[in-house]
Formats: C-alpha cells, sequence, structure tokens
C-alpha cells in the first residue's frame, strides 16, 4: 500500500494540483519519452490494434491508453500504484469507451488476474523499478505468444552516468516540480543485461533504441525496448 510519504504520492499530488480535473482532449501520438514527438509511436506495439487487449503498466495520468484507446481501437487497462494518479486519469478520460483505470501495485495485480494480453506497455512505469526478475516471467505469463513487451525506461548512460555493475537497484531520484529530488530505488541496466533478463523469462529481444534531443541533451535520455513473447 503506497503511502502518502511515498515519492510517487509526492509526485502525484504536485502534478494534480497544477493539472485541472476535468475532460481532455486525447493526444494525437503516443509518447515514449519526456520530449514530445521524439521516438516513434504506438505502430511498435503492432501493426494493427484494433480489438486488441493492452495493458499499461504505471499509466499516470492516462494520455498514452487513451491515445490507444481511441486513436487505435484497441481496448486498454490502465494500473497506476498511485490513487491520485488514477483519479485525475478517470477525470481526463473516464468518459471513453474501451478504457479502464485501476490502482494497484504492478506486479500484484498482475498475479490477481488471469487476463493474457496482446501487448503490454510501459512508460518511464514499473519496469525498472520493481526487480526484472520478478517483473518479468509474469508479464510473459499474460502476453499471448508472440505479442509485444515495450517500455521506456531513463537511459543508464544519461548525464555521463554508468550503468549498475550487477544485477542490484541503484539510488535514484525523482524530480518533482519544485524541484526537490526523492530517493527512489531504480534498475538502470544496460542493454546486455536487460537482454538477459528477457531471455530469462522468456523473451526475445527485437530492439533497443537509445533517444535523446541532440540539440538539448549531449547523453541519449532514455531507452526503449521492444521485446516478442516466444
Amino acid at each position: 500500500m503506497i503511502t502518502q510519504d511515498s515519492p510517487w504520492h509526492a509526485l502525484a499530488l504536485q502534478r494534480t494540483a497544477a493539472e485541472l480535473a476535468g475532460p481532455l482532449a486525447v493526444t494525437a501520438r503516443m509518447q515514449w519519452t519526456t520530449r514530445p514527438g521524439l521516438g516513434p509511436g504506438a505502430d511498435i506495439l503492432g501493426p494493427d490494434l484494433r480489438g486488441k487487449r493492452l495493458l499499461e503498466l504505471g499509466c499516470g495520468s492516462g494520455h498514452n491508453s487513451a491515445h490507444l484507446a481511441t486513436g487505435h481501437g484497441a481496448s486498454v487497462t490502465g494500473v497506476d500504484l498511485v490513487g491520485l494518479q488514477v483519479r485525475r486519469a478517470r477525470s481526463h478520460y473516464g468518459r471513453l469507451n474501451n478504457l479502464t483505470f485501476v490502482t494497484g501495485h504492478a506486479l500484484h495485480y498482475l498475479q490477481a488476474s488471469a487476463e493474457r494480453f496482446d501487448a503490454i506497455y510501459s512508460v518511464f512505469g514499473a519496469v525498472g523499478l520493481i526487480a526484472p526478475e520478478a517483473l518479468l516471467p509474469v508479464i510473459a505469463a499474460h502476453l499471448r505468444p508472440g505479442r509485444m513487451l515495450a517500455f521506456s525506461v531513463p537511459h543508464a548512460r544519461r548525464c555521463g552516468r554508468s550503468p549498475c555493475a550487477d544485477d542490484r537497484p541503484r539510488r535514484a531520484f525523482v524530480a518533482l516540480a519544485d524541484r526537490t529530488r526523492l530517493p527512489i530505488s531504480r534498475c538502470e541496466f544496460d542493454t546486455d543485461r536487460l537482454e538477459k533478463h528477457l531471455r530469462t523469462a522468456g523473451f526475445w529481444l527485437i530492439s533497443a533504441q537509445e533517444l535523446h534531443n541532440s540539440r538539448l541533451d549531449p547523453w541519449p535520455t532514455t531507452l526503449l525496448i521492444r521485446a516478442r513473447k516466444l
């Protein structure tokens, strides 16, 4: 159960204060990074998503889930750890069809569910924040064979950093709108280490894209992974 002193609750609280509740227009494009328009769109989840069952782990305000439900005709469930985030998502997009938002821990949600999905994705969400040896096999169990897992995580070499030297998470930070930085634990792996965990869980790594705006960021800022369930 998330507490009010959690960094994620603090982040949601500040975002809720800064963003009015109520219906929003659905975004025209899926975003995998914090820079709008950078990188691919929803096509990496599959060529035709109409009628497909999709799951987002860490849906936040629901923008990507809403885009996939309306722009691509998918049936989408968005899960987020923080109830404030889910309430925001429902206030923005609860009117839409084929879209459900659920409060819960990603791992616990999957463990309690019997549903299988056509794609599972995460944008700076659960992947990397939950130990991969725990999360990835459970994701695989809920994906239909041959279907896609896609996730974006902060690049392990952003700002000149180095990847984790082993499988242990490292200390990282959540940056709030007021510039406060709150500590968290995050697995920051290079592609080789991620591929090892994916392969152990029953995935084939399709691609690993390093994304950044070369005019603004001298280092890659986002790593976007696509993997297919064997």
